[in-house]
């Protein structure tokens, strides 16, 4: 009896642990508890018809979702919310009958947009806008700007201040929101179109779903109310559909996949890499970069996937937002494949606004620099984020220049110099992870060393104790077996399984990605069972639950 009691309480402390975690789309609790509970609450309450009670459901289950991570964060985004909802409920009293036409503006070329053109959001207004409507938008973009300003940049900015003119103003060390960038846009760009006349005002409890729905909260996709409340209004979108919700649960497991065997795993190399920084060599700071750059694909693509796959579950479609970026062929086509609503947010509300490619080349060419350098400073409040978003949009501009251009595709303006698509590619490659120094580094003074250790000729064996960080358990029964056998050969081990990673990263990175499988691919059989033993796998190894890296940002 004693013995089956040990086991009860064992397991009841593991449990307790797990609560304590954050609830992450890789953990036990969200796993398990959360998204049963949330896929069943939710069609439970829609097949009675109590559409508005399900609506409810779902946000506060989402709250739920977001104050798990920590209670205070709830204050803050209930607050957004509520004070972004009355701007559009002021709005409201002002709105003229009926809504402006799509205007003619300009449309977007390949060389800006990412699918080369505007969306309807991103025509221009020609419809003078009255007084009240030119307050709400200014409202609005103080509303969302300061909150951002004052929970993500309030310190950076004080310490350049103190920096700058010798001052000794006090920090206040804020508490950064999970995901307040990504909700205080997705609010900002429902404001600006709602000052400029492009939509009507939400009923709250939509909007509330718009706003709060779990699977984008935290990282993205940064939605548009166009493409999310239609469908939270459609009786339709809220009956159960198989085809959704099993294409939902391939994506969700393949994203998981990627997350927690490939993303962690690398993650293992680069954390200890760069808290080596200044003692590197040439050969371990490449694989030390190509070690975070894989982290950071694998870790944003799963969990693009899983985001995609969790609103097919709840029959609900979120735009795609990570399209395979590592097989383009230039930067140009890089920021069309990579983060595609962040981009198509700048486009939108920053670059047209800005003049677009309306006022000549030059000018063309300084918005878009301007964009990346925002883009930059919008992923952190740090200079090496700046350095980065500076190196992004001086590369855009030269390719934009079109002095080289890839051979054989189709070009609006003709290039000086033709390449062909596999150098563009290496090209493309190198100068993206060369950027990722600033990205990744604690400081430009890090930042600059890495680029020394990529010059020196050195080699101090660095490399097999960064090899030595891929102790994982797959590898525990011939690592055991080594250690009895052979000893010195362990290293090699840990050297080949690093390669064999690195192999299996440039070969998934060329073939089908999980969206293009879900959405072309038969789910046979031979796939269920597949996808069964890949959930198995990942759930055996969530013993240590780690963050995903677009939560910092």
């Amino acid at each position: 009896m004693h013995y089956y009691f040990s086991h009860v309480f064992t397991i009841l402390c593991i449990l307790r642990e797990e609560f304590r975690k954050f609830m992450l789309f890789n953990s036990y609790i969200f796993i398990f508890i959360f998204l049963p509970v949330a896929l069943a609450g939710w069609y439970g309450l829609n097949r009675l018809g109590r559409y508005r009670l399900a609506s409810l459901f779902l946000s506060a289950m989402s709250l739920w979702f977001y104050a798990y991570f920590n209670v205070s964060y709830l204050a803050i985004i209930l607050c957004s919310i509520g004070l972004n909802y009355l701007l559009s409920l002021a709005l409201s009293k002002t709105d003229t009958k009926g809504l402006p036409a799509d205007s003619d503006a300009e449309k977007l070329d390949s060389t800006h947009g990412i699918d080369g053109k505007m969306s309807k959001n991103a025509t221009a207004q020609k419809t003078p806008l009255s007084f009240s409507h030119k307050m709400g938008l200014l409202a609005g973009l103080v509303l969302n700007l300061g909150i951002l300003f004052y929970f993500k940049y309030y310190d950076f900015f004080i310490e350049n201040i103190n920096l700058a003119f010798h001052t000794d103003f006090n920090l206040k060390h804020i508490l950064l929101p999970l995901g307040i960038s990504f909700f205080t846009f997705q609010q900002m760009s429902y404001v600006i179109d709602r000052a400029l006349g492009r939509c009507r005002h939400y009923d709250f409890i939509n909007y509330l779903t718009f706003v709060t729905f779990f699977p984008q909260l935290i990282a993205g996709p940064i939605v548009l109310h166009s493409e999310i409340i239609p469908q939270f209004e459609d009786p339709e979108r809220r009956r159960f559909d198989s085809a959704s919700f099993s294409r939902g649960i391939y994506l969700f497991v393949l994203g998981l996949a990627k997350k927690v065997l490939l993303a962690d795993t690398f993650g293992l190399m680069a954390n200890f890499g760069f808290a080596q920084t200044f003692s590197l060599d040439a050969v371990s700071t490449v694989f030390v970069i190509l070690a975070y750059s894989f982290e950071l694909y694998f870790d944003f693509s799963g969990y693009s996937d899983m985001a995609i796959g969790l609103g097919r579950m709840f029959h609900v479609e979120l735009p795609l937002n990570f399209d395979s970026p590592y097989r383009s062929c230039s930067i140009k086509e890089f920021w069309q494949r990579w983060h595609i609503t962040l981009s198509r947010f700048f486009i939108t509300y920053v670059y047209i606004p800005l003049g677009g490619s309306r006022k000549g080349r030059a000018r063309m060419l300084l918005n878009t620099f301007v964009v990346f350098l925002l883009s930059g400073l919008w992923h952190g409040a740090a200079w090496t984020y700046v350095a980065w978003g500076a190196m992004q949009g001086l590369l855009v501009v030269l390719d934009n220049l079109g002095v080289v251009g890839i051979r054989g595709r189709e070009e609006k303006h003709p290039s000086r110099f033709h390449i062909p698509a596999p150098i563009g590619w290496v090209i493309t490659f190198t100068l993206f992870n060369l950027s990722l120094f600033f990205f990744r580094s604690s400081s430009m003074l890090a930042a600059g060393q890495l680029f020394k250790n990529l010059l020196s000729v050195s080699f101090n064996g660095k490399l097999f104790e960064i090899a030595a960080q891929l102790d994982i358990s797959e590898i525990y029964v011939l690592r055991q077996a080594l250690e009895l056998t052979a000893p010195a050969a362990v290293n090699y081990l840990y050297l080949f399984v690093m390669l064999a990673l690195f192999v299996l990263a440039f070969y998934l990175i060329f073939h089908k990605n999980a969206y293009e499988r879900a959405a072309h691919n038969e789910l046979t059989s031979g796939r269920c069972w597949g996808i069964c033993i890949l959930f198995i796998w990942c759930v055996v190894s969530l013993s240590q639950v780690s963050t995903f890296l677009y939560f910092n940002f």
